[in-house]
């Protein structure tokens, strides 16, 4: 139906002939000519589109649908476009979408107000609504062969992802409920060090895991649930890559070298995650991929936390949070700048260690050609264009994240 016809819709495909300038300072290949203008959709980026490769370890549309969808779908239908969102279906489509890590976020703040668990499950039960109220587009995955089986029959395969140890409310048969429920991953930490796991913009408490932190990694291996340490300091990195005997993830991060922000790996970490046999998942937002961007918000989550304390109120913290961004003149950068993160990762990694983790939905800023779920096909586009093969292409799309929850899958058993 929407699938082959809206792969060929137009993508505000650009036609200026790109040229090339002097390396700049931090280039992946400073042997390689930068090259400035847009990316110019060809016929092979949007033939490999149609194949619907794209397994994208992060969206957070859920979250944003939360307030729209309380009583059903019918005041926001997503086969209709939703301009005030990355993520609709047509655009799903149109990218290349063929599976779909959800996640299932709610608000640090919920460990001290002890309704964490409660609003996780309304998140998951949305999501489990969503597929249900699309049958035609939406499957849940259970496994990698679920995976393979749904996008095989021109369907998105959804799995969901909590983001934020805090969800389990120190319960390890909270842990087994949301695994039972669909959940695939979790991120340990979000923004704030919980009662057992470190993060990245928050002060420790632990030196990286607490001994039930060890308990949740191995309980999540026991499972094949996928560790995923996106937002966790670098001791809790560590701590996990110690523990799990499955390989971990980090659903939505990118380069340190590349862009200094604290939620970004550095190169020692990437290579002990591809000794794990692990992946690291590309976060999109200008802030972590951008270097300017990433040094004018290295102290974001914190000031996140400051101005939720003092506005309780959902819109009047969005309103502060959104003040408070544009007083960075933040600039965005562009899909060559994700692409830059991307040969890094796999220079340093190896090109089996890297994929991509949007974070659509969940970030106020994008870099130019990476507007919304349409525009994967530039990435691709780029990376083709910057010599990569096909195979290694499909590989950053979604083959390495495939590969690594099969692996998880078998660690399990």
């Amino acid at each position: 139906m929407l699938r082959s016809t809206l792969l060929l819709v137009a993508l505000g495909t650009a036609c200026a002939a790109p040229t090339a300038v002097r390396p700049a300072a931090g280039a992946v290949d400073a042997d390689r000519p930068v090259v400035q203008g847009p990316v110019v959709l060809g016929p092979e980026a949007l033939r490999i589109a149609r194949d619907l490769p794209v397994f994208d370890g992060h969206n957070d549309l859920p979250g944003e649908l939360t307030l729209l969808v309380r009583q059903g779908f019918d005041g926001c239908d997503l086969r209709e476009p939703q301009p005030q969102f990355h993520t609709d279906i047509p655009r799903l489509f149109q990218g290349g979408v063929g599976a779909q890590f959800w996640s299932v976020y709610v608000s640090a703040s919920t460990e001290k107000t002890g309704d964490a668990l409660e609003r996780t499950l309304e998140q998951v039960d949305l999501v489990r609504r969503m597929v249900a109220r699309y049958p035609d587009v939406f499957e849940l995955a259970s496994t990698a062969d679920d995976v393979e089986r749904i996008r095989g029959r021109h369907k998105i395969a959804c799995m969901m992802g909590i983001e934020g140890g805090y969800s389990i409310e120190n319960s390890l048969a909270h842990l087994r409920l949301f695994h039972a429920l669909g959940v695939r991953y979790m991120t340990l930490t979000h923004s704030d060090t919980t009662a057992w796991a470190d993060s990245s913009t928050d002060a420790p408490r632990h030196g990286g895991l607490s001994p039930f932190g060890e308990e949740v990694v191995r309980e999540m291996n026991r499972l094949g649930m996928l560790v995923d340490v996106s937002h966790v300091s670098l001791e809790t990195v560590d701590d996990a890559l110690r523990v799990s005997h499955a390989p971990i993830i980090a659903s939505h991060s990118s380069a340190f070298a590349l862009a200094e922000h604290p939620r970004n790996l550095p190169d020692d970490r990437l290579r002990a995650i591809a000794a794990n046999r692990g992946v690291v998942m590309v976060n999109f937002s200008s802030s972590f991929i951008h270097p300017e961007s990433a040094r004018k918000t290295q102290n974001m989550l914190q000031v996140m936390r400051e101005l939720r304390a003092r506005h309780p109120d959902e819109g009047e913290f969005r309103a502060a949070m959104g003040q408070w961004r544009d007083s960075l003149k933040l600039e965005r950068g562009s899909v060559r700048d994700v692409c830059d993160h991307i040969e890094h990762i796999a220079r340093v990694a190896g090109v089996d260690h890297v994929g991509l983790g949007s974070d659509f939905d969940g970030v106020p800023l994008l870099p130019e050609q990476l507007d919304d779920v349409a525009h994967y096909p530039y990435i691709t586009q780029e990376l083709l264009d910057r010599g990569w093969s096909e195979k290694d292409v499909r590989k950053v799309l979604g083959g390495n994240i495939l590969r690594v929850l099969r692996e998880a899958e078998h660690a399990a058993r």
